[in-house]
C-alpha cells in the first residue's frame, strides 16, 4: 500500500559525492517526517539524517557538514546528498518515512535500501 523507493547508492572513491533520493508512494495521506538511516556489516542501523514536514533537520554527528538533507513534499520525495565520503560511510542506507495513510494510521515505512561503498 505504501512503497519508499530509494536510488542513488554506488561505489565512490574516498572524497566523491553521492546523491541518494527516496520517493514515497501509495496510499498516502501526509507525511510527517522522512529520513535515511544505514546500517553496516555487524553494526546497528543508526540515523544519518531526518527532515521533518515543516523543514526541521537533525544529522548524526559524523555527517555534519558533509551530508545535507533536502526534500520535495509535492513529490513526497527526500534526498541526501552525500559529499566528503568517508570509507566509514560504506553502508546500505535505508529510506525512513514516518506518514499517515489514507486509512488514517500514522506507522513509519521503511525502504529496501541502497548500498553505498567509499573505497580507500
Amino acid at each position: 500500500q505504501v512503497q519508499l523507493v530509494e536510488s542513488g547508492g554506488g561505489l565512490v572513491q574516498a572524497g566523491g559525492s553521492l546523491r541518494l533520493s527516496c520517493a514515497a508512494s501509495g496510499s498516502i495521506f501526509s507525511i510527517n517526517a522522512m529520513g535515511w538511516y544505514r546500517q553496516a556489516p555487524g553494526k546497528q542501523r543508526e540515523l544519518v539524517a531526518a527532515i521533518t514536514s515543516g523543514g526541521s533537520t537533525n544529522y548524526a554527528d559524523s555527517v555534519k557538514g558533509r551530508f545535507t538533507i533536502s526534500r520535495d513534499n509535492a513529490k513526497n520525495t527526500v534526498y541526501l546528498q552525500m559529499n566528503s565520503l568517508k570509507p566509514e560511510d560504506t553502508a546500505v542506507y535505508y529510506c525512513n518515512a514516518n506518514l499517515k495513510t489514507r486509512d488514517y494510521y500514522v506507522m513509519d515505512y521503511w525502504g529496501k535500501g541502497t548500498l553505498v561503498t567509499v573505497s580507500s
